[in-house]
């Protein structure tokens, strides 16, 4: 793993009040990310919204995410953190008042797609910096933490957007939303370092083997971690952000406002998991376990649990889905390590394309599903087996995924240990 100038490094006081100010734009973006499953009964009764159109609507935020991810890992290596994510939230306020002005599901759609354009550097900005500006082991820990701090956010999605909707319904929620990302804003203009290098003004030059995106696709480590990357950590956010809601209606048979509740003990769970994990990944990595020896033991528990899912049915609620969420975590190691496996100067394009491989994965099955549903109904199932049936493809989905890494994997050791 290539190192980091000491010189890039932050103090620990000034990485800690960087990282808060990160903390509170990725809180909203998760928290947008994660509000059409709480909202999925409203705006399916107010809009008439099918199940295709519902995965489709959730599912454009994601595909408003991917196809940002190649320009924005060039332009966060170019100009950095701060100057992308400045730009990029100012899309995402207009997103959310366009929202909340839309009349249609076109116009839904639409501004969920320029949501997640405008959010899209959320994450991506203060990854790219802690590349430069945290040791490696700080780096995992941080890594984890931001995602931890996703899970906040999505747990301010179900209840507490639930108890909000008498008082402001769904539009003013989104303008309240809109004025909370200028509010970022604010504080990140006022917290985040400029992008400098060894003192220089802009960044060292880099060789012409490193420029575009051409050698990342084709590095081994890189190619290692693309299934569960698109398959089984995207898939774990569509559940996450989407499906385990209306699974918990239309097959447990839960309330909408249960479902809400169910939501929140998934996201309260995510949220204690990630902070695990930023505790014990510096202890891990002393060890010498890598993530990839930890994806390659640790993930065939979420398939475990989602076999037991589809089998139970309606009496799979929302502990399992917390399970199976937790489970999955394991493919968020996969991130930081891609990192971290190659040089610091091409931090920005490396994690925008495995976050496109990501949210590539999120957009198909949140969407394939929601098709899968409505599909098949041809063989005359009820609504709660055409879910189960589609959750079942799911998880063959998934195995593929997984048991394609587990031989890259073994392969790429093979030959490092000849």
């Amino acid at each position: 793993m290539s190192a980091v100038s000491r010189s890039d490094l932050l103090t620990a006081r000034t990485a800690v009040i960087v990282f808060l100010a990160f903390v509170f734009a990725y809180f909203l973006s998760a928290l947008l990310r994660a509000i059409t499953a709480t909202l999925s009964p409203i705006l399916s009764t107010e809009m008439a919204l099918s199940a295709g159109d519902l995965g489709l609507l959730a599912g454009g935020y994601f595909f408003g995410f991917a196809l940002t991810q190649l320009p924005l890992g060039n332009w966060l290596d170019r100009y950095g953190p701060r100057v992308v994510v400045l730009s990029f939230l100012s899309v995402a306020a207009l997103g959310c008042a366009a929202f909340a002005m839309a009349t249609s599901f076109s116009g839904l759609l639409a501004a969920r797609v320029l949501i997640g354009m405008g959010v899209s550097a959320c994450l991506m900005a203060p990854l790219t910096g802690y590349r430069r500006w945290l040791t490696p082991a700080a780096q995992m820990r941080a890594n984890s933490w931001m995602l931890m701090s996703g899970s906040l956010g999505m747990v301010a999605s179900t209840l507490p957007v639930q108890w909000l909707m008498p008082l402001t319904g769904w539009r003013g929620l989104f303008w309240l939303l809109a004025a909370l990302i200028l509010l970022s804003m604010a504080v990140l203009a006022f917290t985040v370092p400029r992008w400098q290098r060894n003192g220089a003004s802009k960044p060292a030059a880099v060789e012409p083997v490193m420029q575009g995106y051409g050698f990342i696709w084709r590095h081994p480590y890189f190619r290692q971690m693309l299934p569960i990357g698109f398959v089984n950590y995207g898939g774990m956010i569509a559940v996450q952000t989407l499906w385990a809601g209306p699974w918990m209606v239309k097959v447990a048979g839960y309330t909408p406002e249960a479902a809400a509740a169910g939501l929140f003990g998934i996201n309260l769970s995510m949220l204690c998991t990630f902070w695990a994990w930023g505790m014990v990944n510096p202890h891990l990595a002393r060890r010498g376990l890598s993530p990839e020896r930890l994806i390659g033991w640790g993930m065939p528990l979420s398939l475990a649990v989602l076999a037991a899912i589809v089998l139970r049915g309606a009496d799979a609620g929302w502990a399992l889905w917390a399970l199976f969420c937790v489970c999955s975590t394991f493919a968020s190691l996969s991130q930081p390590a891609v990192a971290l496996a190659l040089p610091p100067e091409a931090a920005g394009r490396v994690l925008s394309a495995y976050n496109l491989a990501i949210f590539g994965g999120v957009f198909a099955v949140q969407w394939g599903i929601g098709l899968l549903v409505e599909a098949l109904i041809v063989l005359g199932w009820s609504e709660p087996a055409r879910y189960r049936g589609a959750f079942a493809i799911f998880g063959v989905c998934c195995v593929f995924a997984y048991a394609a890494f587990w031989r890259a994997w073994r392969s790429l050791e093979g030959r490092r240990a000849g």
